[in-house]
């Protein structure tokens, strides 16, 4: 009894009393319209129906339970549990045939228009009954009637179903969908859910004087940054608000309430780059039930690293940072916010070599992350010491640990900026690409491999954040160069690559470029960051034009001189190949030498040395370049 007064369990019992009531109607209008014409039924028959209603309507709502027609409320019913009661009915149906045509239980035996009559009507009655259920429920309300918030929906796929959908189901939202753009030409005209298809995004200018919307939601996950950009573009001119559908990597990451998840439409939306089509479980596993190490785990790839890794199920994630705050943060997010509770989190610093080979043997990684870095050029510029210190001793300390405790794979985070270096943090990024690369070469066991990225959106390096903070206090957005360009990609997207990067290559110190699109001139970011905050560049919020730094190039290259690119089989990843060998012991003695610098103190001679052996590029000149 107690159970009988759940609500879930009262709301099923409700549900099969009336699926019973309907079975049994059907059956008996099916003889009703069977003998219409006769002037009645004849008296076996009525005999008949009385003995075989109750065996009738149990036999089908035992199929009906089977099919788990009782496992969902009638108010949620879509097109897809429509299908499911016609294989439910039909099967129901044709039991009941075979069980009066051959068992032959009762006599006389059913007359053959009363079975197929009898189908036809239980699916009516049955679907027709929760249809109209659902209608019920969706009926206008009072609410409905009160004065809403016109949306226009771009994309009439699933996503903009899915809004609208949404909007029609919680009047409380405030807002009412009036129609759908889209770029399918086989929807124009078309209605779905009562909103007409007007037009093409191409025709987003007209189709917004002529709407007058309030509010435009772009209802495309997948959409490419031009879409995006000429929608936003249209909508500002006439103040009209814009709003998005998270990218497929958000969706996939957050929760699932959809009105939540709309939000305002930001940068990285409208860079005019193709989005990377999210593969985490295919491309990550090969890390499935591994134990995995990732140094610098509190800083933003680091931490997205985690985040991704731990969705593949590791058998166990060793955070390893040297800054106790940012540890702490990304420990408690994967216990307590992804209850991913196979973590150990170490705090040590990657330029130890004695604290570096007691955590590789304590935990035995099979796949190594190293990226830990500094990589902000102008305070490395300043402290040039710790730009060698952290990103290229570190690393040779964090290589050869790794292969002394058999690492199966060791894989460097890069830059773009360790391309024909000309600053202190660029030539100490290349160096750690070339120690990658030789120690390839001396530890065959481990597969090596450097990955080399441009720009990171909201990373702490990017200039997305400083741009926001500017634009909050009212400008002026300082802008390097008018002419400066950087190649830029979302944080997670990078991090994906990242991994499927881990799995290519033969493990010989390999460089893999990730393809970043074209790239983004800062102005033009700046310029769509003041627009997106709701400013007008120049009118509302000044734009002010600084030099650039020392070494700071106007334009950052993926591949250098010496270096050709060579397409890979994972899709938007290339090898940059050497022209020139390496000579692993040229970059032995080199990084010795610099050692001896750094341990000495001389930071005033420090910064060009580096430069200057880096811009040797290796080989028979790099030596000449270090005898000298």
């Amino acid at each position: 009894m107690s159970r009988l007064n759940h609500p879930v369990y009262r709301n099923r019992v409700l549900q099969v009393a009336a699926d019973g009531l309907l079975v049994a109607l059907a059956y008996y209008l099916a003889f009703q319209l069977r003998f219409l014409d006769e002037g009645g039924w004849p008296q076996r028959y009525q005999e008949l129906f009385a003995q075989t209603v109750g065996f009738v309507v149990a036999g089908k709502l035992v199929v009906f339970a089977a099919f788990g027609l009782y496992q969902k409320w009638w108010r949620y019913v879509s097109g897809r549990d429509f299908m499911l009661i016609l294989r439910a009915v039909a099967l129901a149906s044709a039991i009941l045939v075979i069980v009066f045509a051959v068992v032959q239980p009762f006599s006389p035996t059913l007359p053959r228009s009363v079975e197929v009559t009898d189908f036809v009507l239980t699916l009516i009655l049955i679907a027709g009954a929760r249809l109209a259920v659902r209608l019920i429920v969706e009926r206008p309300t009072r609410a409905d009637r009160l004065p809403k918030r016109e949306v226009l929906v771009i994309g009439a796929g699933a996503g903009g179903q899915m809004v609208v959908r949404e909007l029609q189901l919680n009047p409380n939202l405030g807002s009412t969908a009036i129609g759908f753009i889209d770029d399918d030409p086989r929807k124009r005209g078309m209605r779905m859910l009562g909103l007409k298809v007007l037009g093409s995004t191409k025709e987003i200018a007209s189709i917004l004087d002529e709407t007058n919307p309030e509010e435009v939601v772009i209802a495309i996950p997948s959409a490419p940054g031009t879409l995006r950009a000429n929608v936003v573009a249209a909508c500002r001119e006439r103040e009209v608000r814009v709003r998005t559908l998270p990218t497929v990597f958000e969706l996939l990451r957050g929760g699932v309430q959809l009105n939540r998840q709309l939000r305002e439409v930001r940068v990285e939306d409208v860079l005019g780059r193709e989005p990377i089509v999210r593969e985490l479980d295919r491309v990550g596993a090969y890390l499935r039930d591994r134990i995995v190490l990732v140094t610098g785990a509190g800083g933003s790839i680091g931490s997205e690293l985690c985040r991704q890794i731990a969705q593949v199920g590791p058998r166990l994630l060793v955070l390893l940072d040297h800054a106790e705050d940012n540890l702490f943060q990304i420990d408690r997010e994967m216990v307590e916010e992804r209850h991913f509770t196979s973590v150990e989190s170490v705090l040590a610093d990657c330029k130890e070599p004695h604290r570096m080979l007691e955590v590789m043997q304590r935990f035995k990684p099979d796949v190594v992350f190293h990226a830990a870095a500094y990589k902000h050029v102008p305070l490395m510029e300043a402290n040039p010491l710790e730009a060698v210190r952290n990103n290229a001793i570190a690393t040779r300390t964090t290589a050869e640990t790794a292969a002394a405790s058999q690492v199966e794979r060791f894989v460097l985070i890069s830059t773009d900026k360790a391309v024909n270096p000309a600053t202190v943090m660029g030539a100490s990024k290349a160096m750690a690409e070339w120690i990658v690369e030789a120690a390839g070469h001396s530890h065959p066991a481990t597969r090596f491999a450097s990955v080399r990225f441009g720009n990171v959106l909201a990373s702490s390096g990017s200039v997305v954040p400083i741009f926001r903070r500017q634009i909050e206090r009212g400008g002026p957005v300082t802008v390097t160069h008018p002419e400066m360009t950087r190649y830029f990609m979302t944080i997670p997207e990078a991090v994906q690559m990242v991994i499927r990067a881990g799995d290519i290559g033969a493990g010989k110190g390999e460089v893999f470029v990730l393809d970043m699109g074209e790239p983004v001139k800062i102005v033009d970011l700046a310029h769509n960051m003041i627009r997106l905050a709701g400013y007008e560049p120049e009118q509302d919020i000044a734009l002010e034009f600084t030099q650039p730094r020392p070494g700071e190039k106007l334009h950052e290259e993926l591949f250098g001189d010496s270096e050709q690119l060579q397409p890979t089989a994972a899709r938007r990843i290339n090898r940059a190949v050497r022209t020139t060998p390496l000579d692993a012991e040229w970059v032995e003695s080199t990084l010795n030498s610099l050692e001896a610098l750094v341990l000495a103190g001389d930071e005033a001679n420090l910064a060009e040395r580096v430069v200057e052996l880096i811009s040797a590029r290796g080989g028979d000149s790099a030596r000449v370049a270090y005898d000298e």
